[in-house]
């Protein structure tokens, strides 16, 4: 494995809602931004569970959708000209008087003179199909960024959750057809999402399982079989979603000396981490009083950039000054 060195101002470990405007509000303060993310596309769990969800207490903007916030983040974050590490899991953190360093599972080496994370609830790792990962990227995948790339593809979604009802759904209008497979009769999904479900084209079949997936090297078609029974079936398929759900896991951090509170890191009012260098903000976070939305890790990401900004540059300072102030 090669290892590839990246040297910035400041590494984000975790690519969700708070660590891409913390990446924006590093680059207005002036500086240079890595981010560490294990999931292979930014925006956390908005991205991998409810992109077409309305999100409904971000302020200024009555109503949402998940992805479309992601976008927004992602092209405000752009000012900065982030270098991302997608699909990589920080594993080491070691300081020193004047950086940190970050190792990552693909070998990536990323030397800061701060780190912030904002990892959320961990290391967002989704659950595999029983058949394995050969066709992932070749028509195989666990999330859809957008509907549109699967328009006019048959469309085999896998599970039972809020997800796989809500990806069934919201695919219906932009597939040729959409079959939901599920393991039992029953499903986890809220239960007006069900109903929905129910009521549209989208076939629905219970209780199987994917038993097996064909095409060399475009994905064209799935089987399906019955869980306590002989039922077989070989539907025609250009796309898989598999949304099985997702193992959350703090994993490495927990080696790195942080001090956690109840699966948390806890901060003080600057955001600092017991460790030199290293901040935190977001979910991943812990302090009296604190409130796990999704505006308040904004605040805790301007706060945080804003108190490593002297570290970074001693000239800096903890007042950031109006942004429209900014040429």
């Amino acid at each position: 494995m090669s290892s590839i060195e990246h040297e910035v101002d400041l590494a984000i470990i975790g690519a969700g809602p708070a660590g891409l405007y913390a990446a924006y509000y590093a680059g207005f303060r002036g500086m240079t931004v890595a981010i560490v993310d294990s999931l292979p596309e930014p925006g956390g769990q908005i991205a991998a569970l409810y992109p077409e969800k309305e999100i409904f207490d971000i302020a200024g903007l009555p109503a949402i959708k998940g992805q479309q916030l992601v976008d927004a983040l992602l092209t405000q974050a752009a000012t900065a000209k982030p270098t991302f590490l997608l699909g990589e899991s920080a594993v080491e953190l070691t300081s020193a008087d004047d950086h940190v360093r970050i190792g990552t599972d693909a070998g990536s080496q990323v030397r800061a003179k701060a780190v912030l994370l904002t990892a959320g609830i961990g290391t967002f790792t989704p659950r595999e199909l029983p058949v394995g990962n050969d066709h992932l990227g070749r028509g195989l995948r666990y999330f859809v960024p957008r509907l549109e790339e699967l328009a006019g593809q048959d469309v085999v979604v896998v599970g039972g959750g809020d997800s796989a009802v809500d990806w069934a759904l919201a695919l219906e209008p932009y597939a040729t057809s959409v079959t939901l497979v599920h393991r039992r009769p029953q499903f986890r999904a809220h239960e007006r999402s069900v109903e929905q479900l129910h009521a549209s084209t989208v076939r629905v079949v219970t209780p199987y399982e994917v038993s097996g997936i064909a095409g060399d090297p475009q994905l064209t078609s799935v089987t399906i079989s019955e869980v306590r029974g002989d039922g077989r079936e070989e539907l025609p398929a250009q796309a898989v979603v598999a949304a099985l759900g997702f193992i959350a896991d703090l994993g490495p951090m927990r080696q790195w000396g942080l001090e956690m509170t109840n699966r948390h890191i806890a901060v003080d009012r600057s955001m600092r981490t017991n460790l030199p260098r290293v901040f935190a903000a977001g979910d991943v976070t812990d302090y009296p009083g604190k409130v796990r939305l999704i505006s308040v890790g904004f605040g805790e990401a301007a706060a945080a950039v804003n108190n490593l900004a002297p570290l970074v540059n001693p000239a800096l300072s903890t007042v950031p000054g109006h942004s429209s102030d900014a040429a």
